[in-house]
């Protein structure tokens, strides 16, 4: 896929969560008051004018408090507008050179936009505007202030809803609050209240519905607007053009029409409001107790302007009329039934309802007013356009409405990580976020794939298979620090820590009482295998890899007692803290030169990929993928990628065993020949040992595993399109298992006949990742090719992590290098530069190889590991078969410790010990991000070569039961083609 596509369906995955990039496009970031010295000073000393607008800001929750600047004159005034650009200019009664109506007569003349304000000081100004209302021209509102520090709130709101309202509601589809009054002392009353309220309803439904923090900006920018008029001609227009998004009015008894004060204009305002839309709610508001009689003639509510609770008489209004209430259902004569108090029980109850209730609410637009209180755009935006009258029945309706609820909260939620609530557990297509923090590098791996396979929609070019990451959630890296403040770890960061002792220590220590609440949730509606794995800050990011070095622990999760489950997901989490200290991590710090100190663990927790067969649980097959192919054979290019895959859990591949590998470009090009695939073929796979009731998480991550035969692959049905039969007599392999013969795993349907489209898959999914991070990358995959609920296979990707290796800058002329100079010379090496650093090289002696002792010479590398590290000093390693592999068999089973301080690691082919390279692995990860040479040297090849010979022929520093030390005055010389993958060692 091409980067412009990624670009542009990257756009779109944004474009749900940042509508408000589109809303509320001019704010108030900066005012202008102008006013004398005196004034000024008492504004800021004692009224604190800025400190109180910040507070108010804060206090509601609300980002970019604007900034203010005094001019104390209006040539002042007018020099500041003249040097920076103002979006407010609020003018007051006293300023020194000219009056206020000069001013905004001057400023008009240079600016026709900028809103301009003049306040005055208390109701005793009011008498003023008698006086001076044919010089308000060039001003746009007048408020008055008594000592209320929301007025400026009010002022603030009033002008950038007034500025943004054609947009937003034509984009977003914002509701409109019509407020009609014209005395300047209540609106000025009013408009604090309403703000206020609208904005603080607005927060409480925020918090009762735990939104992430985009849902929380994006619903206080669909906030209802208010706009105001002060007469019946103003109120009209405004109703007629806003009235699709109209939530209420609020209207004053008398105001004038026709340019004549009417005793009753609110009256017949209403009147005209409500023939329009019947169920809209209004209230009617008058300073004569007498009016409420009429209000509740024409079906409005009624508020007393001189009542002492005019405030919270006017948020009771705000809370049941607008939406911020609990949604009230009611059959055809308007009796109550049944609330809703948030959207999910929202969902439960358009479900349940009587069919006459449904038609009720629909016919007054009850539903679309409730939701968009609570900022839900795209349900508002799909609701608007249908009526009853286009539905043959009711439970059509009702259909049709549940439809766009699940559809719209699928879509929503599509790729994004949210907040922990108990209503979203059992759902697919996003990431659970248990604790606040950083996700760490594998999580934010896992989110970023996530994100791109919703939103590419993956699943729609493989309309028959499901694509998607296990459940998943996260916690971040906030409770780490926690767990270490509280519980006074910080001494693990001592070096002469034992890990075993310390590991018990963590075991013991205290989790955040909400994170155990919130996991006791979680596990009543998982029950099936989970993957408790490591997620460090470092973790698979783009420079470093530390990969394998933190702790993964699977659980079964399948105790009768919930609160052993429990225990068990809270042991393994404090297990992977404590892994950050443990001495494999400690060498991969020192190695890397970082500080320990410096990382924090985030957890992720996903459910194992697979099915249950008895004590088994397993998935049919995991992966590796990577898009590119540092061992290219044949025809096949670098480009082309490659994966491998084995049957069971993935920690097969992980651990380097012989598992099938294959080019996703090439899916049906063999590798190795039928005859050596028939004696390398796979013969043990890993499953989650279900039976296992006790064990012991401290001694070993694994003792959840098992370990069985291919054979009961077969046995559980698991085998037919992973395996084919080793026709002896045509010499050929026959895919499929229903014949006689020995099993080898070459997923033959698969890959030959296209049984499962898993090349395709990978192909695509590898090209979204590489172009997406730029670099090479690699994911972790598993299949469950068992039908799920939706009736077809399962393609899990359980990881994503960058190849980190620069293959583009280094090279060299091998043709002018004299061969008989090189001590090692290969076409299969990985690395790029030149090396010239390192004296000392050390050898496993080819006459001394025994596959029956690698473990002996894993403990002699380990030593001789120990005393270069000491010592400081980097060093070429060459041994037999494949570095770092679990199987004793298939060469030396060393962990990364035993090996860091080696610049150079050489796995050479000998007679006996003829494998791959450790394509896949943890360890093959760790090489590669550390830029460490890594060569393959084949035994059958006709160019690549080492000199055994000349390395028996030095003389040694230190001779061991296999291997031999070589230190040289001089360094050796080290050259790595990283395009072409030669590299060479010289003698010195």
């Amino acid at each position: 896929m091409q980067s412009q596509d990624l670009n542009t369906l990257f756009r779109k995955y944004k474009s749900d969560s940042e509508i408000f990039h589109d809303l509320m496009q001019f704010r108030i970031r900066e005012i202008l008051i102008v006013t004398t010295i005196y004034d000024a000073f008492v504004l800021e000393q004692e009224d604190r004018l800025t400190e109180q607008i910040f507070g108010d800001y804060y206090q509601l929750n609300l980002s970019t408090a604007p900034r203010v600047f005094n001019a104390s004159s209006g040539e002042e005034a007018l020099e500041f507008l003249e040097r920076r650009r103002f979006d407010l200019v609020i003018l007051t009664m006293r300023i020194n050179d000219m009056t206020p109506f000069e001013l905004s007569k001057k400023i008009r003349s240079k600016n026709s936009t900028v809103p301009i304000f003049l306040l005055l000081y208390d109701n005793a100004h009011l008498q003023l505007l008698h006086d001076i209302k044919t010089r308000l021209d060039d001003i746009d509102k007048v408020f008055v202030w008594n000592r209320d520090s929301k007025i400026f709130l009010a002022m603030i709101k009033y002008a950038e809803d007034k500025r943004n309202v054609d947009n937003d509601t034509k984009i977003g589809l914002v509701r409109v609050v019509l407020l009609v009054e014209n005395s300047v002392r209540y609106y000025s009353r009013y408009l604090p209240t309403l703000y206020t309220e609208i904005i603080e309803q607005t927060q409480r439904l925020i918090s009762d519905e735990h939104l992430d923090d985009m849902r929380k900006v994006v619903r206080m920018t669909v906030r209802p607007k208010v706009l105001m008029a002060t007469n019946y001609e103003e109120a009209v227009d405004l109703f007629n053009k806003y009235k699709e998004y109209l939530i209420c009015v609020i209207s004053d008894v008398r105001f004038k029409h026709e340019g004549k004060s009417e005793e009753h204009a609110g009256v017949n305002l209403l009147k005209y409001v409500k023939k329009e839309l019947t169920d809209l709610p209004v209230l009617l508001q008058s300073s004569d107790p007498e009016n409420e009689m009429l209000a509740r003639s024409i079906g409005a509510s009624f508020i007393n302007k001189n009542s002492e609770t005019l405030a919270s008489d006017l948020t009771d209004f705000i809370f049941h009329n607008l939406g911020f209430g609990d949604f009230v259902w009611r059959d055809s004569s308007g009796k109550e039934i049944a609330r809703s108090r948030n959207l999910t029980q929202f969902r439960k109850q358009l479900r349940r309802v009587p069919d006459d209730t449904v038609l009720y609410h629909a016919m007054r637009n009850h539903f679309s007013s409730w939701l968009m209180a609570r900022g839900e755009i795209r349900i508002a935006e799909k609701l608007q356009p249908i009526k009853v009258t286009d539905f043959k029945s009711s439970e059509a309706l009702r259909d049709y409405l549940t439809d766009i609820f699940e559809n719209v909260d699928t879509q929503s939620v599509k790729g994004q990580i949210v907040e922990f609530d108990e209503s979203v557990i059992n759902k697919e297509n996003y990431i659970v976020r248990l604790c606040d923090g950083s996700l760490g590098g594998k999580g934010r791996g896992i989110a970023f794939i996530n994100t791109m396979i919703q939103n590419m929609e993956l699943s729609l070019a493989f309309k028959d298979v499901d694509i998607k990451i296990p459940r998943t959630a996260i916690i971040g890296t906030e409770e780490y620090d926690k767990f270490i403040e509280k519980n006074k770890f910080e001494f693990a960061l001592e070096e002469d820590i034992n890990y075993k002792k310390l590991k018990e220590k963590f075991l013991h220590g205290f989790l955040s009482k909400s994170l155990v609440r919130k996991l006791k949730t979680y596990l009543r509606y998982v029950t099936s295998p989970l993957a408790v794995r490591s997620s460090g800050l470092f973790e698979d990011s783009i420079s470093e890899s530390f990969s394998g070095v933190y702790q993964t622990y699977l659980l079964p999760n399948n105790d009768p007692s919930p609160e052993k489950r429990l225990i068990e997901l809270l042991d393994a989490i404090r297990l992977v803290y404590a892994s950050v200290f443990s001495d494999q991590a400690r060498s991969y710090f020192d190695a890397v030169n970082y500080k320990i100190e410096e990382e924090k663990m985030a957890v992720v927790i996903q459910e194992v990929v697979g099915s249950r067969f008895g004590k088994y649980y397993y998935p049919d097959f995991s992966g590796v993928a990577q898009s590119y192919n540092y061992y290219p054979i044949s025809y096949m290019k670098p480009a082309d990628g490659i994966s491998v895959i084995g049957v069971g859990l993935g920690k097969y591949v992980i651990d380097g065993e012989k598992a099938y590998r294959f080019s996703p470009k090439h899916p049906k090009l063999e590798i190795e020949t039928p005859q050596a695939l028939s004696k390398s073929s796979q013969r043990f796979f890993y499953a989650v040992n279900m039976g296992k009731k006790d064990y012991n998480l401290v001694a070993d991550e694994d003792v959840t595993l098992i370990k069985l035969d291919i054979e009961q692959a077969e046995k559980d049905g698991r085998l037919a399109q992973l395996a084919s039969v080793w026709d002896n007599q045509n010499t050929r392999l026959k895919p499929g298992i229903d014949i006689q013969g020995p099993r080898v795993v070459n997923f033959g349907y698969i890959l030959k006949y296209d049984s499962f489209p898993l090349a395709d898959i990978l192909n695509n999914v590898l090209d979204v990742v590489k172009n997406s991070m730029g670099t090479p990358a690699e994911i972790e995959f598993a299949v469950d090719l068992t039908d799920n609920e939706k009736h077809k296979p399962s393609f899990y990707i359980l990881q994503l992590k960058p190849l980190i290796r620069d293959v583009s800058e280094y090279s060299f002329n091998t043709g002018e290098i004299e061969r008989s100079k090189l001590v090692l010379y290969t076409e299969k090496g990985m690395g790029n530069g030149m090396i010239e650093n390192i004296s000392d090289l050390i050898y496993c002696d080819p006459d001394k190889i025994d596959k029956s002792k690698t473990m002996e010479m894993a403990k002699e590398v380990d030593e001789l590991n120990n005393i270069m590290k000491a010592e400081k000093r980097k060093y070429i390693l060459i041994g037999p078969g494949r570095w770092g592999t679990r199987d004793r068999w298939l060469g030396i089973p060393v962990v990364w410790t035993q090996i860091s301080n080696a610049g150079v690691i050489v796995e050479a082919d000998v007679k006996d010990f003829q494998v791959d390279a450790s394509l896949g692995s943890h360890f093959f990860h760790n090489i590669t991000s550390m830029n460490i040479g890594y060569f393959t040297v084949p035994y059958s090849s006709n160019s690549d070569f080492i000199d055994w010979e000349w390395l028996k022929s030095q003389k040694p520093k230190q001779k061991k039961d296999f291997f031999v030390h070589l230190s040289f005055n001089e360094p050796l010389k080290v050259l790595m083609d990283g395009k072409k993958g030669t590299s060479v060692i010289f003698k010195v």
